[in-house]
């Protein structure tokens, strides 16, 4: 009871202090304030004018802060992608100044989508395809394309078993077709187009998810056939030209190994195909797989850059790229055949995708139907 009471007085004396204070004005000479525990509490008369604040500081692009994107498709070994990519990252930044960060996206098309989601930074290397739908969704641009052993275009092959008993294109019909991406060049769009001139209709189709997987898929019975990327293979002497067999010669095929250097050999002839490329997984995939045909040539792939990327960096890390590319380094990594096998890169331009684009048109391939 005597503590209800002695709550009740405390609350009338600070009600009643409160009404004191109101009760103080200005005219008084006193403080329109009221005192608690020695301190005193001023009620503004006016506002307060709030102080201008700055806005948060942008890193640059390519700084430490806010890295350069490299992306890599999903092509090929994705393991070795990955793996190189501390090496291509500490390359380009001992080279330029700058700092990058090097990552591989789950498909071609997630490489399209998070080149234009992140337009001020990123830089993708993407096929032909890749690179025209890329432009028409956000306004990529090129900069540099590969070259292979002095080409700088490359093919679609069509791979089948040896053992398969398909012999020409036409036996093609009905057939179940492995590919790797719906994006990809070589893999689909190009053969596509040959298959419809041809008025050749696959049966089931595979999406694989690579080159890689295609041929092992073609070499495991999975798939009637697969269609990948193809570069003329290292001949004893002279150069292959188009128009000549794309395949190893019958007689070598049983000759077909690795040798110690880890590269696939048949005879004096080096295989530098998609085959090559499961060479660990399957090291008798020459005298499994042959390839039946290849396609027209189709520009090679390129190392492409966002929107609005800095224009004073893009010649920078073009610059550099073409350096690395010719440096010992690069074998290990870009260079290497489990990785893009890149031995040469130079400028290329929007005007050299325009029959990628015909093609595509003719094919009715859009942004909507490859998602």
């Amino acid at each position: 009871m005597k503590h209800k009471k002695l709550f009740t007085l405390i609350a009338i004396l600070t009600v009643s202090a409160m009404l004191l204070a109101a009760c103080g004005g200005s005219g008084s000479g006193q403080s329109s304030g009221f005192v608690e525990g020695g301190s005193t509490f001023h009620t503004p008369t006016e506002p307060p004018t709030e102080e201008p604040t700055e806005a948060p500081a942008v890193a640059e692009v390519g700084s430490e802060e806010h890295p350069i994107k490299v992306l890599f498709v999903p092509s090929v070994n994705i393991d070795f992608l990955v793996s190189s990519g501390d090496a291509i990252e500490a390359a380009l930044s001992e080279a330029t100044g700058l700092y990058f960060e090097v990552s591989v996206p789950t498909s071609y098309a997630a490489t399209i989508e998070e080149m234009c989601a992140s337009p001020t930074d990123t830089i993708g290397f993407i096929p032909a395809m890749g690179y025209a739908l890329a432009n028409q969704l956000c306004g990529v641009e090129p900069g540099l394309a590969s070259a292979r052993y002095g080409w700088n275009v490359y093919w679609g092959q069509i791979l089948v078993r040896r053992d398969s008993g398909i012999e020409t294109l036409e036996d093609l019909n009905g057939k179940t077709w492995g590919y790797g991406d719906p994006t990809s060049t070589s893999g689909y769009l190009v053969p596509s187009a040959l298959f419809a001139d041809l008025g050749i209709v696959p049966g089931d189709h595979k999406e694989t998810g690579g080159h890689n997987q295609s041929a092992l898929a073609v070499y495991n019975g999975e798939v009637d056939f697969g269609t990948t990327f193809f570069s003329p293979p290292l001949l004893p002497e002279g150069t292959w030209a188009f128009g000549d067999e794309p395949d190893i010669p019958e007689d070598l095929v049983p000759e077909c190994a690795v040798n110690e250097d880890d590269r696939l050999y048949c005879g004096g002839y080096r295989v530098l195909d998609a085959r090559s490329s499961i060479r660990a997984e399957a090291p008798d995939i020459i005298q499994q797989v042959k390839i039946l045909a290849i396609t027209p040539e189709i520009p090679n792939d390129t190392m492409s850059f966002s929107p609005e990327f800095p224009a004073d960096l893009r010649q920078l890390i073009m610059d550099a790229i073409v350096a690395y590319v010719g440096s010992d380094a690069c074998a290990e990594t870009l260079c290497s055949e489990d990785h893009y096998n890149w031995t040469g890169a130079a400028p290329i331009f929007d005007e050299n995708f325009d029959g990628i684009r015909i093609m595509m048109e003719q094919q009715g391939v859009t942004l909507e139907n490859i998602q």
